[in-house]
């Protein structure tokens, strides 16, 4: 008879959604090397390659529209038009006025329209008279649906019309403008880095690629971010409840928003220049492993692998990435081995590209400041995982994943024995870290 202790817990997401995801975005990278296309047009049409296999795999083969955490109700008679509408133009108002915030930000904020950014808000402007027509019938038909409609989106929609639908749950007006905070926050940066990133691969030759063991390694990082940064832009467009992908709470808590968005512009910190900048006096691997083949090898080859954790931990969440929400509980992949593997390999991987124990200086006083910061960035994503897993918790699911890695998996495991904790016995009852 299994242990119940023993098995691990199912995850929200299957692993046939990200590989068809990868397989679509490899599919469209190959066609685009073929015919040289590393346009920022390309690269919009590969956050499509992988997201459209990842949605129709979600309908399809693992029916996610059929979840009852969706909240929709497939089997019974939609309600007639009659009933639905009130509500509807409630959280249509909501909606449109939810963009608007959005557009004032972005207008009064002066980093979106320098740089790279430029590209998102110039793909915003196209996008916008299109999802002002199309999300009134669809807030229509999903109203028509769902269980109850009087939802996030209903509550702000009344606050915004000054409570004359009725007095609204501010709770949930609330949640509805951090996780749309979140959505405009990210989607706007994830957008703006996908050219350059997919115009990295496409462009790269293949037979420089493969001439020195740091050109490959750089090749290899270089797909690995590629692939993150295009699934990670998919799931924060697709944040939609007849997937099961929408957002069900953004973290509540500020510390995981100042965690957070100090790792990301304008605000980052571990920038060129930055408080918390470890390169000062140093140099990259490549640069200190310079005539050294094996070590090149075998140094770029770790690296390849951070990376490729650090990419797997993306192609995972399928179509629910996001930071600072929960979009169901990820238990699969490399979230068996530990809860936060991309923060894992990420912090790793800056150790050993930058080795900043090493100056080109030789000033002990740049070591001694280098170590201190990149010591100190670490300690930043150890505090965003903390705050995630203080937001996560609150859900049944993570406490019973949470319990589950405390009892099996190698990471938490190997921390517990370093920090001299006793492995938790069955039938012992472990909080979330």
């Amino acid at each position: 008879m299994t242990n119940p202790a023993a098995v691990r817990p199912k995850s929200a997401v299957s692993h046939g959604v990200g590989l068809a995801g990868l397989a679509g975005l490899g599919l469209w990278t190959l066609i685009a090397r073929h015919y040289g296309m590393d346009g920022p047009s390309a690269g919009l049409v590969a956050v499509a390659a992988c997201g459209v296999p990842m949605v129709l795999w979600s309908l399809i083969v693992d029916k996610v529209h059929r979840n009852a955490s969706t909240g929709i109700d497939w089997k019974g008679a939609a309600r007639p038009w009659s009933e639905a509408r009130d509500i509807s133009l409630v959280k249509i108002a909501g909606l449109w006025a939810t963009w608007l915030a959005l557009a004032i930000f972005y207008c009064v904020a002066r980093w979106y329209w320098d740089g790279n950014y430029r590209f998102s808000m110039d793909l915003f402007m196209v996008a916008a008279p299109w999802l002002l027509v199309l999300s009134v019938p669809y807030v229509i038909w999903l109203d028509r649906r769902l269980i109850d409609p009087r939802d996030a989106s209903y509550a702000f929609g009344q606050w915004v019309i000054g409570g004359s639908a009725g007095a609204p749950d501010m709770r949930e007006v609330a949640n509805h403008a951090r996780a749309w905070a979140v959505k405009g926050f990210f989607l706007a940066f994830m957008v703006s880095i996908v050219p350059g990133n997919f115009a990295s691969v496409v462009q790269w030759r293949i037979d420089e690629a493969f001439s020195h063991p740091v050109a490959l390694a750089a090749f290899l990082i270089a797909v690995m971010f590629m692939i993150d940064v295009c699934m990670a832009t998919v799931g924060y467009m697709l944040t939609m409840k007849p997937l099961d992908s929408h957002i069900r709470t953004a973290n509540p808590y500020l510390a995981g928003w100042v965690a957070a968005l100090i790792c990301y512009p304008p605000f980052v910190l571990m920038g060129n220049g930055g408080p918390l900048d470890y390169h000062a006096g140093g140099a990259e691997w490549d640069m200190w492993t310079e005539g050294h083949t094996a070590l090149q090898w075998l140094l770029g080859g770790w690296l390849v692998l951070l990376t490729g954790i650090y990419a797997w931990a993306t192609v995972v969440f399928g179509i629910r990435f996001s930071n600072l929400t929960h979009r169901g509980i990820l238990t699969h992949g490399p979230y068996r081995w530990t809860r936060h593997p991309a923060y894992l390999s990420k912090n790793l991987f800056w150790w050993f590209s930058s080795l900043p124990f090493l100056t080109v200086s030789g000033s002990l006083t740049e070591l001694v400041r280098n170590c201190a910061l990149l010591a100190a960035t670490n300690a930043v994503y150890f505090w965003r995982a903390r705050t995630e897993e203080k937001h996560l918790s609150v859900d049944p699911d993570y406490r019973a994943y949470s319990e589950w890695m405390e009892r099996n998996a190698p990471i938490p495991r190997f921390f517990a024995w370093i920090a001299g904790r006793k492995r938790p016995v069955e039938g012992d009852l472990q909080p979330a870290e």
